[in-house]
């Protein structure tokens, strides 16, 4: 080999002022919500561990570091090619976009521009250089719709990938604390570059890193342990059978899933504590069981009941084998929409990834099918209307923010019979001073909410469409992909000068504009085609699209009898409109809110019970 450098390197020394590329024969960005997700969460959890919003920003410098991992450059023809660690840093580029945004937002200046662009003879260029991604890119940066069908796999991950940052990045830190956070990820996030001077040491390099020797997972070292325990060889080849046949089933659901069912099998179960949020606070039972379950399980035999060669036998073919076939049934829940599991694949869709550890926390061994499928039913439940209206109510539901309260709730309802169960749910959800829909008023659209107020229009307008006897559409509606794409559109067009008489200041139009009342979920293409026309031009083409659009035009109430006779049942105030003037937004966001307290209302968790 010839030459071959290591150097440590912060993210700030990393990515400013340097340029990477990719080769033509690397594979695509491939990253999806789950690693995204992992990553923001491991960001900012190490830094909220550290933050106290007291400290100066100077502070942080005092704060603790976080490795990244490592990253093979081939260097060639003065062109630094990515080898091995593309993944990360275009998550990380991803990262940066958005932190960037926020400042704009925040009408401060950009901290992190230099590392996601530099200038050379006067032209800018992303410092991770790649041609085919440089429009979508660059429509990110500059805050711009883009249109990814048609695109490449890497366009549309990297697309979807900015979409989940939006929604998974604590709110906490989008405000006074955003500064210390890009400090922090600037300066104490590091990685390891390592640089050769040809591709085959290159390769050879990445070879040699991930092919040498195999380590044992958590997955394995846990199999090993609880087989060895069991003294009955007879035994302990049936529950290696099982064994195998199970983590061989989750891992075709995906990678990692068999790690992420234990983790949220034992935390369900038996995690009694949680660590404080404090600097210098130590592990306790749900951080340990995410990060070394194998060893939480060794460490707590007596908890366990693992006492001897047959209760071994018991943990693994009673046990295991049923909370492993249920979080089975929940991934396909969560995959695809399953009737009698459907707000499973609603709180999916949000990504909320700590339901499955709440789902299972209620079942028992013993439940029959149908015992199971009614918990599952009612939690979920539960966690929809609690989402939504914490989304409503401008409050992150990322996994850092939830955290503790999801430990408190599955702590809480850990192996409730149903009725107690659908009881203890509703009561969480009507206890006095519990934010609703109607504790905001103001609801609208902002840089961090619009995938998430998309699929509460999706929401919306299915619930209205099959109250009004018509077939569900909520999937195609969701849909990431495809020749029919939809989106959230306002039903006034961009244009202040056709408010004038209503609005002094283009701000206070736009803020208005953005209320949910003015808002519908359209096939992309009509807002290419109407999105700019008068209210009054625009409303005729609105009756050849959805019901909840439908019913601002009059024809959508002629020989209509379903939406006709469900307007009468509910008693919302649906109605067309002539015009669409700041008073009709108004009755619009109310009739909005009325409709939300229908689609999420906790009367349902007891209706589970009375059926």
């Amino acid at each position: 080999m010839k030459d071959i450098q290591g150097e440590a390197k912060n993210v700030r020394k990393l990515l400013e002022g340097e340029k990477y590329s990719i080769d033509y024969y690397q594979r695509e960005y491939k990253w999806g919500e789950k690693q995204i997700r992992e990553l923001i969460e491991d960001l900012t959890q190490a830094f909220l561990e550290e933050h106290d919003p007291t400290h100066e920003r100077r502070a942080v410098m005092g704060y603790g570091h976080y490795f990244l991992g490592s990253i093979i450059i081939s260097s060639k023809d003065n062109l630094r090619f990515i080898v091995d660690g593309q993944q990360r840093l275009t998550s990380l580029t991803l990262l940066l976009i958005y932190l960037h945004n926020l400042q704009r937002e925040m009408k401060a200046a950009s901290s992190v521009e230099k590392m996601i662009f530099s200038e050379q003879f006067g032209e800018k260029t992303f410092n991770l250089h790649v041609d085919e991604r440089i429009p979508c890119m660059e429509a990110l940066f500059e805050q711009q719709l883009f249109d990814d069908i048609g695109q490449t796999e890497s366009v549309q991950n990297i697309l979807a990938r900015y979409r989940d940052i939006e929604t998974c990045f604590p709110v906490e830190l989008t405000k006074e604390s955003l500064p210390y956070f890009a400090d922090w990820l600037k300066e104490n996030v590091h990685l390891v570059e390592i640089t050769a001077y040809s591709d085959d040491d290159a390769y050879t390099i990445f070879e040699t890193m991930n092919d040498r020797g195999l380590s044992l997972s958590p997955v394995d070292m846990l199999k090993g342990y609880l087989l060895a325990n069991i003294s009955d060889p007879e035994k302990r080849d049936a529950a290696n059978v099982l064994w195998k046949r199970r983590v061989a089933e989750l891992a075709e659901v995906g990678k990692d899933v068999d790690a992420d069912f234990f983790k949220a099998w034992l935390r369900g179960q038996f995690a009694e504590s949680i660590r404080e949020r404090r600097k210098g606070a130590k592990p306790e039972d749900f951080d340990r069981i995410g990060t070394e379950f194998h060893r939480w399980v060794k460490d707590n035999q007596k908890r366990l009941q693992l006492n001897g060669s047959a209760s071994f036998v018991r943990f693994l073919e009673s046990d295991f084998n049923f909370y492993s076939r249920q979080y089975l049934r929940l991934m396909e829940a969560a995959a695809h929409l399953t009737p009698g599991l459907e707000h499973v694949f609603y709180n999916a869709q949000l990504g909320f990834t700590s339901q499955y550890q709440v789902l299972l926390a209620p079942l028992v061994p013993g439940d029959s099918d149908d015992v199971v499928a009614r918990k599952f039913r009612l939690v979920a439940r539960y966690l929809d209307i609690l989402l939504n209206r914490r989304i409503w109510n401008w409050h992150s539901i990322g996994f850092s923010t939830m955290q503790y309260a999801m430990f408190l709730l599955l702590r809480e309802i850990r192996r409730k019979p149903v009725a107690e169960l659908a009881r203890l749910l509703h009561a969480r959800l009507s206890a006095p001073g519990e934010q609703t829909f109607t504790t905001n008023a103001r609801f609208y659209m902002h840089v961090l909410n619009r995938e998430n107020i998309r699929l509460m229009l999706a929401r919306m307008t299915d619930y209205l469409e099959c109250a009004s006897g018509m077939t569900s559409r909520y999937v195609e509606y969701v849909t990431a992909a495809g020749v029919k794409r939809y989106e959230v559109e306002h039903i006034w067009a961009n244009k202040f000068e056709r408010h004038t008489d209503e609005f002094s200041h283009p701000q206070d139009f736009a803020e208005y504009r953005n209320r949910i009342g003015d808002l519908l979920l359209l096939p992309k293409s009509f807002n290419a085609s109407y999105g700019a026309l008068p209210y009054e031009e625009k409303v005729t083409h609105y009756d050849s699209q959805n019901l909840l659009a439908r019913s601002l035009n009059a024809l959508a109430y002629d020989h209509n009898p379903g939406f006709l006779r469900f307007i009468q049942q509910s008693g919302l105030d649906f109605k067309p409109f002539a015009h669409f003037v700041k008073a009709d937004l108004d009755a619009r966001q109310a009739l909005y809110t009325q409709l939300a307290e229908r689609v999420w209302d906790p009367a349902q968790l007891l209706q589970e019970v009375a059926e």
